[in-house]
């Protein structure tokens, strides 16, 4: 992996820019899911938008994989290849990732849904939310390190019970979807061994978490990872830009 770093104005500028075309497919594709409606249906609508807004899907340009999203539903982490077989039920969390690659950057942003969601659905969701914001909120540039953002995320989530998966993590996106540094949703190692957080880097921040038992294991299709033990999964990720003053989420 290469080392992130945003060099100019100008390529601030068109990740902001593409940042804000992908938020706002984002909002349509959530928008879109209802009772009934297929993976397919949403990929589709996805690709459709994606290539309206002059960009390219950023997930078609992964080798071996031919789709704009990933959907994930219930026990599902990460990769779920949007199936036409997959129809959304009343009680289903869905799970929405999709990256876009506009002007020779990329972006990538994921929401967790469900239809109906019971009260402990709600607060499992809730809770995933909150870790995203803790885990901004950590980022103080020239001073805060990716143990501080990987620190809040876990704290946030242990306190509402849940666990973060343990095999997957955040990363540096630019030029290159995946990109320095990793960023783990749990502290590991020593806080000042950890790339120290400085303006110009651009983060994917990824809250993947679950229930209970954080292992994790691939589906027959080849690409999803699920709960090995079945239980439901949540997944919030936008696209950061640290800057002088702060971070700015440009998804």
């Amino acid at each position: 992996m290469k080392k992130i770093n945003i060099k100019t104005d100008e390529e601030f500028q068109i990740m902001v820019e593409g940042g804000k075309l992908l938020n706002k497919i984002k909002k349509e594709l959530v928008n879109f899911v209802k009772v009934g409606v297929n993976a397919k249906e949403v990929d589709d609508l996805a690709e459709k938008l994606i290539l309206e807004s002059g960009a390219r899907s950023s997930f078609k340009m992964v080798p071996n994989y031919s789709w704009s999203t990933c959907i994930n539903v219930n026990s599902g982490v990460v990769h779920g290849i949007p199936h036409k077989s997959i129809v959304f039920k009343e009680d289903d969390l869905i799970s929405i990732d999709l990256g876009l690659f506009y002007k020779g950057f990329h972006t990538d942003t994921s929401v967790s849904l469900c239809l109906n969601p019971t009260e402990e659905v709600k607060k499992f969701l809730e809770a995933g939310k909150e870790a995203f914001k803790t885990a901004v909120k950590a980022i103080i540039p020239n001073r805060s390190y990716i143990y501080d953002i990987s620190y809040a995320i876990e704290e946030t989530l242990v306190k509402h019970g849940l666990t973060p998966i343990l095999d997957l993590t955040g990363h540096g996106i630019g030029k290159e979807l995946h990109e320095a540094p990793f960023v783990p949703c749990f502290a590991d190692g020593i806080r000042i061994e950890t790339p120290k957080i400085v303006p110009g880097m651009a983060l994917a921040i990824e809250v993947m978490y679950t229930i209970d038992d954080p292992d994790i294991v691939k589906a027959k299709d080849g690409w999803t990872l699920e709960t090995r033990d079945g239980k439901i999964a949540g997944l919030f990720e936008d696209t950061i830009i640290v800057t002088e003053k702060g971070s700015l989420i440009i998804t």
